[in-house]
């Protein structure tokens, strides 16, 4: 026989037991009495998994994935566009969580036709956050520790919006990328972090969750801070200091915010969310400084 049959072979056989016991395995899950293994398709959603104690189930994740450290060890399928479906094959999943931002559609319905369970989780706002937890809880058997995950951050954000709350308002551009120039709008839970700790986006109106914009349009809108991830680079700023007239130059507002923590909708953005703040707290500071000169 040969070696292309032998794998062919062993490729049908393979999906034959993984078909079997994906059926049986669902069964049981919807009774209760067993947890399902867990591919996730977001490196943000295998986090999500860790959070309520269900790392234990996750057998395969996409590129990027690197939190927790335990999760560098799984095998990596591909990232969000392109998956090997032999590898993923091989690792017999029972249960796929998907990112309804992030994954596209035609992969999601190319792995159901292949018979894969594929649950997708909403993870745009804070408020997603919680529910997301108790969501994947609820898909992996873990529901009391998923609400208390969840409880526990959103008891957390809470307070933290309360501590905010009497803060004197700040002009704030956030800068996904300098070339080209992105930013988050009012859609996007950056722009809820931002609204949190006091902060106005200047491109909240602005459609989508992740708009293009031009230099003319940050200048006219005249930022008193401006904000990035560390993804963007130690020389984020620097295109603007061509006009040191701008509100954020003169006050000497720019702020790094850790890329790992603001990038991902975990409980994680809660460290994010304090950063932020932090950072508004000291725009706040060099702008009345500035002001008393």
């Amino acid at each position: 026989m040969s070696l292309a049959r032998r794998v062919s072979g062993l490729l049908c056989c393979l999906l034959l037991v993984a078909c079997g016991e994906s059926g049986e395995t669902r069964l049981a899950v919807q009774s209760g009495t067993a947890a399902p293994r867990l591919v996730t398709l977001s490196p943000h959603l295998a986090e999500l998994v860790y959070a309520i104690g269900a790392g234990d189930q996750l057998v395969g994740v996409t590129a990027y994935t690197d939190y927790p450290p335990e999760t560098l060890s799984l095998p990596v399928i591909g990232d969000a566009f392109n998956l090997d479906l032999e590898r993923l094959l091989l690792l017999a999943p029972d249960m796929l969580l998907a990112w309804d931002q992030g994954t596209p559609q035609h992969v999601i319905d190319q792995l159901r036709e292949h018979g894969y369970q594929v649950e997708v989780i909403t993870t745009t706002s804070i408020g997603d956050i919680g529910e997301a937890l108790r969501r994947i809880g609820s898909l992996t058997a873990r529901e009391v520790a998923a609400e208390q995950a969840a409880n526990e951050f959103e008891s957390a954000i809470d307070g933290l919006a309360a501590e905010m709350a009497r803060q004197p308002a700040i002009r704030v551009f956030y800068q996904v990328d300098a070339r080209p120039l992105y930013t988050v709008s009012g859609a996007h839970y950056v722009s809820e972090v931002l609204a949190l700790c006091g902060g106005e986006n200047i491109f909240a109106e602005v459609g989508g969750l992740a708009p293009p914009v031009s230099v003319e349009a940050v200048l006219e809108r005249n930022p008193e801070a401006m904000l990035a991830s560390t993804d963007a680079g130690p020389q984020a700023f620097d295109q603007w200091q061509r006009w040191p007239a701008l509100a954020a130059n003169r006050y000497g507002n720019h702020f790094l915010i850790p890329a790992n923590e603001i990038a991902r909708a975990t409980p994680r953005l809660l460290v994010a969310a304090e950063g932020v703040c932090d950072a508004l707290r000291q725009a706040r500071q060099n702008r009345e400084a500035y002001r008393d000169d």
